[in-house]
């Protein structure tokens, strides 16, 4: 069978990377691509480096256009997947690549978003422990599918396995990332500027203010287990220190993420939590002992690496992970979760292997 595939935002970086994954993919036929201001003109004007899908024009961005797929991928900015998800009931599978159905908490979502809160779809990561299992059962067979934000799910990837095996104290997490400026989207925005990033490294959402803080305390709750409270996992216990850095890379996400080690674990019971929960996984991987990753080493690959670090002088497990924001962080878990909704084998159009130099 081959699925019949509408992307919106398609002249954006998130829909841009949805379309070029999809582009090898041999159960799709990418039929329809839409845009905002940008409808109208040529597919190719906009990301030229897609010569197989030059011949596509934008259409407008509407309801009635997105009907009538098989799958229809939404790579909208936040807040405006909803005003289409609520529409497209009759489409058998929709894939939000926006914020607009991570997240369970109407509190949370109206403290760090604002607008008109959708319903909570399966969360994208199909990798991520939740409840003594892994995500990618909450997928299979799904309808409705939150793809992930890249910070969250770098940082979530990160720190599951300890929060999950009770090894680390998740009430006193600090992670500070790395971030390429592609993660903030195609729009003109000053501060993103190569003349402004280029030579430098920039804070920003400094403080506890960045939207993704919520779902990475949402994600590592899951991975901890359910409350007794109608079943509804609780992140009140998660407290997290989380500073992003813009740095002069395109694509890439370089988080280290540092947490008090429990009392009572010992250094083999810590590597043995994250030595199992990756084990088998091809699209997360924990390196050997002693090494740590790069983001030169994920770029344009669906793969998480993990370089594991135990700090007894600061009694801290470190963790360092690198993703492509694009690929890992956006479209290609996007791309993993439709494969497994859809029950295609979980790894079709995705590589593990990087591009260098």
């Amino acid at each position: 069978m081959t699925y019949s595939v509408a992307v919106s935002g398609a002249s954006g970086y998130a829909g841009g990377e949805i379309l070029r994954l999809l582009a090898s993919h041999p159960d799709v036929e990418i039929r329809t691509v839409t845009a905002h201001s940008n409808a109208g003109q040529k597919l190719s004007e906009h990301q030229p480096h897609l010569r197989s899908l030059a011949h596509l024009t934008l259409q407008d961005t509407t309801p009635e256009i997105l009907a009538g797929h098989d799958i229809v991928f939404l790579a909208l900015p936040h807040g405006q997947s909803g005003q289409y998800t609520d529409a497209l009931g009759d489409v058998p599978l929709v894939i939000d690549a926006g914020a607009d159905h991570r997240l369970t908490s109407q509190t949370a979502w109206d403290a760090f978003y604002g607008g008109a809160f959708h319903e909570p779809w399966s969360y994208g990561v199909p990798e991520l422990l939740v409840d003594g299992g892994k995500q990618r059962e909450h997928l299979r067979g799904a309808t409705r599918v939150a793809a992930p934000g890249c910070n969250a799910s770098t940082v979530s990837l990160s720190l599951a396995p300890g929060v999950a095996a009770g090894v680390i104290d998740p009430s006193d997490i600090v992670t500070v990332l790395a971030v390429g400026p592609s993660g903030a989207g195609k729009s003109l925005k000053p501060h993103l500027l190569g003349s402004e990033i280029l030579g430098s490294a920039n804070p920003y959402a400094v403080g506890g203010t960045h939207r993704h803080i919520p779902e990475i305390r949402q994600a590592l709750a899951a991975a901890s287990g359910p409350s007794t409270v109608s079943g509804i996992v609780d992140p009140e216990g998660i407290r997290i220190s989380f500073t992003p850095v813009i740095v002069p890379m395109a694509r890439g996400i370089l988080a280290t993420s540092t947490a008090p080690i429990a009392p009572g674990a010992t250094d083999a019971q810590i590597r043995e939590a994250w030595e199992s929960a990756y084990d088998g996984e091809t699209f997360v991987q924990l390196l050997p002992e002693g090494s740590v990753p790069r983001t030169a080493d994920v770029l344009g690959a669906n793969t998480a690496l993990l370089g594991l670090a135990i700090d007894r002088a600061a009694n801290r497990v470190v963790v360092v992970t690198a993703v492509d924001n694009l690929v890992k962080g956006t479209a290609g878990a996007a791309i993993q979760s439709m494969n497994i909704a859809l029950g295609l084998t979980e790894t079709t159009a995705l590589t593990i292997n990087g591009v260098a130099p």
